[in-house]
């Protein structure tokens, strides 16, 4: 996917499977959210997430998605 810069420095080490799912989950969120900007300080923020939620257990996307923007206090 296109455009996933943030995760992509997250997930070097993972399998390609967990990678798709992370990067699935983040490109989520940030459509969430409207960002467009890669660049913008907030994806930053949002792939931490992603990769803390996603390492942890969870295999959906959505579900990862979701979690990671409550936690950084967004709508």
């Amino acid at each position: 996917m296109a455009g996933s810069v943030p995760i992509d420095r997250l997930i070097n080490d993972l399998q390609p499977e967990e990678a798709d799912l992370l990067r699935k989950a983040f490109d989520l969120a940030l459509r969430s959210l409207h960002l467009v900007d890669r660049d913008d300080p907030l994806c930053e923020l949002i792939a931490r997430e992603v990769f803390k939620i996603g390492t942890n257990g969870t295999r959906d996307p959505r579900e990862i998605a979701e979690v990671a923007v409550q936690r950084i206090g967004l709508p």
